[in-house]
C-alpha cells in the first residue's frame, strides 16, 4: 500500500514458522504515511455500495431519513474510539494485526482471533464480489435487453447469467492478486472519486425527479415520536446502531495492518478521525436522500443502487455501473484482502504467502454465497453485522485491555517472532485469552441462532443481549481477560 518497496525489518533469531516479510515489522524509514493517507484510505474504503445499502436499509426498516444518518454517525463515532486504540501498536511497534495478536493470544493461539476476522473478510470479499458481477449483469441486460434473465438454479438461487457475471468478475479479482496489489495502486487512486461522482449524481437524479429536497426527504418515519409506535424506534434503533458498530467492527481489529506505515500517531488518529466518521455520514445522506425519493418516484423503497440503475435506464446508466464495478473491485482488493491474506499467511509464514492467502480468500468468498446475505435488510443488518459482531467484540475488547490496561502500549516486539519467548505462554497458547474469548462470545449465541432462524424461539432476555452484540462481547471479554491475567501466576 505504501508508495516504494520497504525493507522489512529483521528479527534475531525469529523462528520461520513466525515470521516472513510480509508479518515482519515495518522499520522506523518506513513508516512515512502521514494523516492526509490514512484519511483517503478510509474515504476509498468507506465509499462502496455495501455503505449505500447499509444507510438506505435503514430507512426500508421504518426510519426516516435523520434517523439513519444519526444512527450510521453515531455507530463510527463509537467503533473510532477502538479503532485508534488497536491502530496505536501499528504506528508505535510497526506490526500487523496478527503479530499483534500474539501478545495476548499466544504464538500459536493468535490463529484463532485472526482466523475469525480473516473469515468475516471472507464474507466481505464474496459481497463486494457480488454487487460488482450484479453491476455487470444489469450492464449486459441493459444491452441485451435482458437476453440473459432466467430462472434460479437449484441450491444457489440465482440464475445463470448472475452466477457467470459473479465469476467473471471473481476471476478479476484473482487475477489482480496474483500480479499483486501494487499493479492496481493507480486505479485504486481513482476509485473513491468515480464512486462519489456516481452517488453525487444519483443524488442529482433523485432531487430533480422527486420534485427537489424538500419533497425527497418528506418521507415520514414509521415511529411517531411520543406515539403509540415510539417504544418501537428504540426495538430497531439499538440493533442498527450495534450494526453500525459492527460494520468496521473488522477494521477495528486489523487497523494495524495499515496504522503501521503511519509515521506519529496523531497522523493515525486524524486521519481516521477525518476518513471515517463524516465519510460515512456523507455517503449515509446520499444513501438514504435517494432512497427516500425512490418512494415519491415509484412507490416503494428501492435500497439497492444497482437494482435502482437498471431500473433507471439509458445509455448514462452503463457508464455508471462501469464505474461502480471499478470502484468496487479496487475497494474490495484493499479492504477485505489484506486482512484474511495476512491471517492464512500467520498459520504458517513459511509456506502461505500474502499472495497464496488471497487465492484462499478468494476461494471462501465464493463458498460462503453472499447474495443469500444481503437478500433482505434482516439478513444484511440483523444477522450478518451484528452477528459477525459477536465474534469481533470480544477479540477487540482482549487486545485493548491486553495492551492498554496490562502492558501500557510497551511490547518486545522480537519476542512477538520467537517461539520460545515471553509470548509463548503454554506451548504457544494463552488459555486465559481464549476462556474469555468463548465466554464473551457465549451470550450472543442463542439470539444469534434465533436471528438467523436456526430456532424457532429464546428467552426474551437473549434477544436483548444479542441487540448490544459487539458491546457485550467487547466488555465481557476485556474485563475477564484482564482480571485473569492480573491475578495469574507469573
Amino acid at each position: 500500500m505504501s508508495g516504494t518497496p520497504i525493507r522489512p525489518e529483521k528479527i534475531e533469531g525469529a523462528d520461520p514458522r513466525l515470521y516472513n516479510d510480509e508479518l515482519a515489522p515495518v522499520p522506523a524509514s518506513g513508516r512515512t504515511w502521514r494523516w492526509t493517507s490514512i484519511a483517503a484510505l478510509w474515504v476509498g474504503m468507506v465509499v462502496c455500495v455495501p455503505t449505500y445499502q447499509l444507510s438506505s436499509g435503514l430507512i426500508k426498516e421504518g426510519m426516516n431519513w435523520w434517523q439513519a444518518v444519526l444512527t450510521v454517525l453515531l455507530g463510527n463515532m463509537i467503533v473510532l474510539v477502538p479503532m485508534a486504540l488497536v491502530g496505536h501498536a501499528g504506528t508505535k511497534h510497526g506490526i500487523p494485526f496478527p503479530v499483534l495478536l500474539r501478545a495476548s493470544f499466544g504464538t500459536v493461539g493468535a490463529n484463532v482471533p485472526s482466523l475469525l476476522r480473516g473469515l468475516v473478510a471472507c464474507g466481505w470479499f464474496g459481497i463486494q464480489t457480488w454487487v460488482g458481477g450484479s453491476a455487470i449483469y444489469t450492464i449486459v441486460n441493459a444491452l441485451s435487453d435482458n437476453a440473459i434473465v432466467g430462472a434460479p438454479l437449484p441450491l444457489l438461487d440465482i440464475d445463470t447469467g448472475q452466477t457467470v457475471c459473479f465469476l467473471a468478475f471473481w476471476s478479476l479479482h484473482v487475477w489482480f492478486i496474483a500480479k499483486g496489489t501494487e499493479s492496481i495502486r493507480w486505479l485504486e487512486t481513482y476509485a473513491a472519486p468515480f464512486l462519489i461522482v456516481m452517488g453525487l449524481v444519483l443524488l442529482g437524479w433523485a432531487y430533480n425527479r422527486a420534485g427537489g429536497f424538500g419533497q425527497m426527504l418528506s418521507t415520514p418515519s414509521a415511529f411517531d415520536p411520543g406515539g403509540a409506535r415510539d417504544g418501537q424506534f428504540w426495538k430497531v434503533f439499538f440493533p442498527s446502531l450495534t450494526a453500525m458498530v459492527g460494520f468496521w467492527a473488522t477494521l477495528s481489529l486489523n487497523i494495524p495492518d495499515f496504522t503501521r506505515y503511519c509515521a506519529t500517531q496523531r497522523d493515525q488518529l486524524l486521519g481516521q478521525a477525518i476518513g471515517l466518521p463524516p465519510t460515512m455520514a456523507l455517503f449515509a445522506f446520499i444513501g438514504v436522500a435517494v432512497t427516500s425519493a425512490t418512494v415519491v418516484i415509484y412507490g416503494e423503497a428501492i435500497w439497492d443502487p444497482v437494482a435502482l440503475l437498471g431500473r433507471m435506464g439509458g445509455g448514462a446508466v452503463i457508464l455508471a455501473l462501469v464505474a461502480l464495478a471499478v470502484a468496487t473491485l479496487t475497494t474490495n482488493l484493499a479492504a477485505n484482502v489484506v486482512a484474511p491474506a495476512n491471517g492464512f499467511s500467520n498459520l504458517s509464514p513459511s509456506r502461505i504467502s500474502f499472495k497464496m492467502g488471497g487465492y484462499i480468500t478468494a476461494g471462501i468468498g465464493i463458498a460462503m454465497f453472499p447474495w443469500k446475505l444481503l437478500a433482505s435488510t434482516q439478513g444484511y443488518i440483523f444477522t450478518w453485522l451484528i452477528g459477525y459482531s459477536a465474534l469481533l467484540g470480544p477479540i477487540a475488547g482482549i487486545l485493548i485491555a491486553d495492551y492498554f490496561w496490562l502492558r501500557r502500549t510497551e511490547l518486545d516486539v522480537a519476542d512477538l517472532f520467537r517461539a520460545n519467548g515471553r509470548y509463548s505462554y503454554r506451548n504457544g497458547w494463552n488459555p486465559i485469552a481464549i476462556v474469555a474469548l468463548v465466554i464473551g462470545v457465549l451470550p450472543n449465541l442463542p439470539g444469534f441462532l434465533h436471528a438467523a432462524g436456526f430456532v424457532d424461539s429464546v428467552p426474551a432476555a437473549f434477544d436483548t443481549i444479542y441487540t448490544y452484540a459487539w458491546f457485550v462481547g467487547f466488555g465481557l471479554s476485556g474485563g475477564l481477560y484482564g482480571l485473569l491475567m492480573r491475578t495469574r501466576d507469573p
